[in-house]
């Protein structure tokens, strides 16, 4: 089974949007899966170097509605009630992780997207991500360099055997954090690389006798019973809005094994161990979190043929 454009570089522009929509509407929805790559092709033929692609994700619930087979791992993303933040879990349908690098081919993607989706669907979440510097977040640091390289992406984020009827497919956990960027900023450097777990600068992980136990590096570190590291797939953007002065990091984690995301988030909102909890959420603030799955390119189809 073929995955979804998923362990692919990042580029260098994003349209996140989340979707609702209403339960007597499924034909219309399936009519929408079957278009997208349709229009993802429509749209990006021209400008190939652009590399526009659409990935799509479906929540729990419709999932239910499309299709008898349910995904082992799939459910509502679950809410943490943490030290001093939650992670709030909020509603949505259908995932639309579409990426280019021209914003504005994932602008006209989107726009025909939402102008197929049924009467009744709300987007309840939009985000126009941006690659910022040197691929860096709006903290200032790099973002991603945990990441598995590209020949190993596919290996953490895409399933396998494990799931026979859903090979190729992934789970995907999106979050949408907004930063306290004067808190942030009246830190010292060193107290801001203390919180990260890295160099500001050389992007340089600290060392285990440097690095607090609770920085973001520390407590994002997952190994398993053989002391082997548990990874995931994210494709990370910053999002910012001078007017709202809304700024922040939308977080996209994909995973051949949810639970592994999941773990991590814990570690990072209830602490490990439990009170130990991620230093950067003084500074960070989760509004959004969504559980989806991203079904293989012929599961995909053949939702929309139904």
């Amino acid at each position: 089974m073929k995955p979804q454009e998923i362990a692919t570089p990042l580029t260098g522009a994003a349209i996140f949007m989340v979707v609702t929509v209403p339960a007597d509407h499924t034909n219309a929805i399936r009519s929408v899966l079957g278009e997208v790559d349709g229009l993802t092709k429509a749209v990006g033929f021209r400008y190939p170097e652009a590399r526009l692609s659409c990935v799509v994700g479906i929540g729990s619930l419709l999932w239910d509605q499309l299709s008898p087979g349910r995904p082992a791992h799939l459910h509502p993303f679950i809410p943490l009630h943490g030290v001093v933040r939650d992670a709030p879990s909020t509603p949505g349908d259908l995932f639309f992780h579409i990426r280019s690098q021209e914003l504005g081919l994932c602008f006209e993607l989107a726009r025909l997207l939402k102008d197929r989706l049924p009467t009744g669907s709300v987007i309840v979440d939009e985000v126009q991500g941006f690659k910022y510097l040197d691929q860096r977040d709006l903290l200032g640091f790099v973002d991603g360099t945990e990441n598995p390289d590209q020949s190993e992406a596919a290996q953490v984020a895409i399933i396998g055997e494990e799931e026979p009827t859903f090979v190729g497919g992934s789970y995907v956990i999106v979050q949408k954090y907004l930063h306290d960027l004067s808190a942030w900023e009246a830190l010292t450097t060193e107290d801001q690389e203390r919180a990260v777990g890295r160099r500001k600068l050389e992007n340089v992980e600290l060392d285990d006798v440097t690095k607090p136990v609770n920085s973001h590096v520390a407590l994002n570190n997952i190994r398993d019973a053989n002391d082997e590291e548990l990874a995931i797939y994210r494709l990370n953007m910053p999002f910012g809005s001078l007017h709202d002065h809304h700024y922040g990091t939308y977080f996209i984690g994909y995973a051949r094994d949810v639970r592994i995301t999941e773990r991590m988030l814990t570690n990072m909102f209830l602490g490990d161990p439990p009170g130990n909890y991620d230093r950067l959420l003084d500074f960070s603030t989760a509004i959004t979190g969504t559980l989806f799955f991203c079904p293989s390119v012929e599961l995909l189809e053949q939702l929309g043929d139904a």
